[in-house]
């Protein structure tokens, strides 16, 4: 039978499979996957978690933070964690699902009674469509949440306030006015709120870059509607003189808030993605840097399309590659190309910081190599 007559063959027989058949065959290898995918990804979260709680140990004692807290911490951490190593059990658990589908010759059988490569394909990219879409909900979720209440947890077992963030040496920008802070807490008490700042300064600059004012506050409180700050004094530099005064309280009106303050303190990799977006908005505002938040903002956006495109440039490997061979050379397989496309793609966002152009060039143009050569190998391997 020639080619064409072989790929009408397989067509027709595709079109019969149609209504439950099809749907048993679906079944059949989306289970095989999601079950391989989430004894990866659980055993790959497992080892993270038990570093991690080691990790912890060194901070027993200090305060109220014992084991329990330990363990509590850890675990309010676990969504934030699942996030991250759910790429690499992706394409892992999916190369190794596929590699044992194909040992067994059930690959071959699919495709002898009229299930294509394409159908085949379409199947385990649903399955891991499902799968990453949970991840990127929680993504923006649990995962923040989670680390926000596990921060707040271990800081108040090591204080007796109540702490949700704690800042040490904040700068902040806003306009013409400087911020600076030695020392400070996000507090919560019951349904209330509030950033607490110790020993700030506030410098006022005019329009040509000249010190106008300096004030020196000792506690500064932000409310909803602005800042209230206590205990000021304030120094006033004229061309020829310099006076000075003092209050008790001032109101200060300013659109610098917990989320301006947690650009320069927090980790951007822990924040949510509308949290991101409003720390670049405050530091484009100020004509601050923005590249770190920005890598991790477009980041998210690709996060579901990585994870999607790795695990279908896998699939050529199972049809040719690894047809022979045990679990571990799958295993090394899986690991070695998520390693590499992530690495790959990293020291593109890399260039893009220093070179200063579009981070979403940076992480669309190892994918588009990644989907052109895997498309260059299922054409080439699978026949």
């Amino acid at each position: 039978m020639d080619v064409p007559a072989r790929r009408q063959h397989a067509a027709t027989a595709e079109a019969r499979m149609s209504g439950p058949l099809l749907k048993v065959h679906d079944r059949f290898v989306a289970k095989a996957i999601l079950g391989s995918i989430l004894l990866t990804w659980g055993v790959l979260l497992g080892l993270d978690v038990m570093l991690a709680l080691v990790s912890e140990l060194g901070d027993l004692g200090k305060g109220r933070y014992g084991f329990v807290q330990a363990i509590a911490y850890v675990g309010l951490t676990i969504p934030r964690r699942a996030n991250y190593l759910f790429p690499y059990g992706a394409v892992i658990g999916s190369l190794m699902a596929m590699g044992q589908l194909a040992a067994t010759s059930e690959l071959t059988a699919l495709r002898a009674v009229g299930l294509s490569r394409k159908r085949i394909s379409v199947t385990v990219a649903a399955t891991v469509a499902a799968l990453t879409l949970l991840m990127v909900a929680s993504a923006e979720t649990a995962g923040p949440i989670g680390q926000r209440r596990a921060d707040a947890l271990k800081a108040s077992a090591k204080s007796d306030d109540m702490i949700v963030a704690q800042y040490s040496g904040v700068w902040a920008r806003e306009g013409d006015t400087i911020l600076n802070a030695a020392a400070g807490q996000e507090k919560v008490e019951g349904d209330d709120r509030w950033i607490e700042l110790h020993d700030v300064r506030l410098y006022d600059f005019d329009a040509a870059g000249r010190l106008e004012s300096m004030a020196t506050v000792k506690v500064a409180e932000h409310r909803p509607g602005g800042w209230l700050l206590k205990d000021v004094t304030r120094t006033f530099f004229a061309d020829r003189s310099v006076t000075e005064s003092h209050v008790d309280q001032e109101r200060w009106e300013s659109r610098l808030d917990a989320t301006a303050l947690t650009a320069g303190t927090d980790r951007p990799r822990y924040l949510s993605a509308g949290n991101l977006r409003e720390a670049i908005d405050y530091r484009q505002r100020n004509a601050l840097d923005s590249s770190e938040f920005e890598e991790h903002y477009w980041g998210r956006w690709f996060y579901p399309i990585n994870v999607i495109v790795l695990c279908l440039a896998a699939l050529p490997f199972a049809f040719g590659l690894l047809r022979s061979g045990g679990t571990g050379k799958r295993l090394f397989v899986g690991i070695l190309f998520a390693l590499g496309f992530y690495l790959l793609q990293s020291q593109f966002v890399q260039l893009a910081k220093v070179l200063r152009f579009d981070f979403r060039i940076a992480y669309l143009l190892p994918t588009l190599g990644m989907v052109a050569i895997s498309y260059w190998l299922f054409r080439r391997r699978s026949g």
